[in-house]
């Protein structure tokens, strides 16, 4: 596709009406027209309430309080607040001890989805784990697990005050496991994680793609999405399916799978002023890997330069979706001697990534009609080599504590052990060097956990003949929820080798635990 097409508009889109409501005590008035959200984060500069899914009142993060009851800000018009209190995480009494739980207990990684839990669940008048579950069905969280969130939540509203001690550690930690330099700390959980989005100047121009792929820039985000003309929040009904076809062969185990979303919360955005540095989309988490090559901060950098101010670039979740690169599906056949052959979407490093720790394996790269693909997705390639040779092979390992099913290896050194039980349970056992903080490293490992049994179980993006994105909604990428999600007993193995990455090497355990318990499924999501 050639240069983007950048078109401006002088028109203003504020009126003379006003709609006035108290915020955290104090009386504000802001434009008519627009939602709550709008009025927050563009008009009163409240960046807790996030914008995660574009908006279609689906992931939560923009969660606020209206009159002491959770309203999802996004889908809320500022006029049904007037004259009413609106209260945020800045004015929301033990704010820091939610921050606090939440840090302590490892309920918070990137922080972009955590204002908008802690603003729902400070509502429950008497938190359970029942409660606090039904309560977490308004959100999405892609990196925890949802097991963190809920110890954060029951330890939290005890009135206890709990303090992190050791952020150097546990921010090495989850640099390691996340892929990218991350804050760590309790000022993460009160969503000040140093989001692109959050730290734009106030009088940036706004840039947002239109229909036809092009640039359109306003005064503000309103304008922009005026411009742009799109409408979000569709999805489709059309059945999921496997893009490559299988080797020829007889063969012991066969896999299929299909394209998978990240589902990474913070939608790609950048700002940048001219002839200036842009602000990383990777403000303060590694999005799997799917925001490696995001195109948002070129484009924020030729626009400044061109209009000669500062400018915002926002992908929506329709953008994400669309533009966003996904794990490369692959249709495998192997042998019970471990040889054997996977077909896989052409992906640069995705032959290498393989070879790794599979060689027996011969890789064909096919040419495949659909969204990009990136072998910097989570584990791509070798996670699902790895689970195809665990499947043929006895790898029952009794450690005197409990027995596990399958062992993998990761290509850094990291093994991690998991089985599931008759009842679902899971069991997960992992060592990769010295934990440096181990609260940190099990938040990601259970998160890997969890992302496993939904890539396994349920997750799935429909994908048209002409290789278009169908399911464009945030919920239609079939992650567990916490109520689908069952226990995951984590054990960290001791190891005072050099500390790397283990939640990579628990993501692959577990697809193969879940593979085994499923019954060896020849297609993911078993699902479908």
């Amino acid at each position: 596709m050639g240069p983007a097409r950048t078109t401006t508009s002088g028109t203003g889109t504020t009126g003379a009406a006003t709609v006035g409501f108290t915020l955290n005590g104090s009386p504000v008035g802001v434009p008519a027209g627009g939602s709550l959200l709008d009025a927050l984060r563009e008009h009163l500069g409240v960046k807790s309430a996030k914008d995660g899914c574009s908006p279609q009142g689906q992931c939560g993060c923009c969660t606020v309080w209206v009159d002491g009851q959770p309203r999802v800000a996004c889908v809320t018009p500022v006029g049904r607040v007037a004259g009413r209190a609106v209260t945020t995480l800045e004015g929301l009494d033990g704010a820091d001890r939610w921050a606090d739980a939440f840090c302590a207990n490892g309920g918070s990684q990137c922080g972009f989805c955590t204002a908008g839990i802690i603003m729902r669940v400070a509502a429950l008048t008497e938190p359970t784990e029942t409660s606090v579950r039904q309560a977490l069905l308004a959100h999405l969280c892609r990196c925890t697990g949802w097991h963190p969130i809920v110890n954060s939540v029951l330890s939290g509203s005890d009135g206890a005050t709990l303090r992190f001690d050791q952020p150097g550690l546990a921010q090495r930690r989850a640099g390691l496991e996340g892929g990218v330099a991350q804050d760590v700390g309790a000022h993460v959980a009160l969503g000040r994680g140093g989001f692109a989005d959050d730290t734009a100047p106030a009088d940036a121009l706004v840039a947002l793609l239109d229909s036809g792929g092009d640039w359109v820039v306003g005064e503000s985000l309103a304008e922009a999405r005026q411009l742009s003309g799109k409408v979000q929040g569709r999805r489709t009904t059309a059945p999921l399916r496997s893009p490559i076809e299988l080797p020829p062969g007889a063969w012991m185990r066969t896999l299929q799978t299909t394209w998978v979303e990240p589902a990474y919360l913070e939608p790609d955005a950048a700002w940048c002023e001219p002839g200036g540095v842009p602000a990383s989309s990777l403000g303060n988490g590694g999005a799997f890997g799917g925001k490696v090559a995001t195109e948002v901060g070129d484009v924020a950098r030729r626009l400044a330069d061109e209009h000669g101010r500062p400018v915002r670039v926002l992908f929506t979740r329709e953008d994400v979706v669309r533009r966003g690169p996904k794990r490369p599906p692959i249709a495998a056949g192997v042998r019970a001697d471990g040889t054997g052959i996977i077909r896989v979407a052409r992906t640069p490093g995705i032959i290498e990534a393989i070879g790794s720790v599979a060689p027996g394996l011969v890789v064909e790269e096919v040419a495949v009609v659909g969204p990009p693909t990136t072998s910097a997705a989570r584990a791509a390639g070798w996670a699902e080599a790895a689970v195809l040779l665990t499947s043929i092979a006895d790898t029952s390992v009794d450690t005197g504590i409990d027995t596990v099913t399958d062992t993998v290896t990761a290509p850094n050194g990291a093994t991690a052990w998991a089985s599931i039980d008759g009842d679902g349970s899971v069991h997960v056992r992992v060592r990769c060097g010295e934990p440096l903080d181990e609260v940190v490293l099990r938040s990601y490992c259970t998160g890997a956990a969890h992302m496993a049994l939904g890539w396994v179980r349920s997750e799935g993006l429909a994908i048209g003949d002409d290789g278009t994105p169908l399911d464009l909604t945030i919920r239609s990428f079939g992650v567990l929820r916490a109520v689908d999600t069952p226990p995951i007993h984590l054990v960290i193995e001791p190891d005072d080798g050099e500390p790397v990455n283990g939640s990579d090497a628990v993501y692959a355990a577990v697809a193969a635990a879940a593979w085994r318990h499923a019954g060896f499924p020849p297609h993911w999501p078993a699902a479908r």
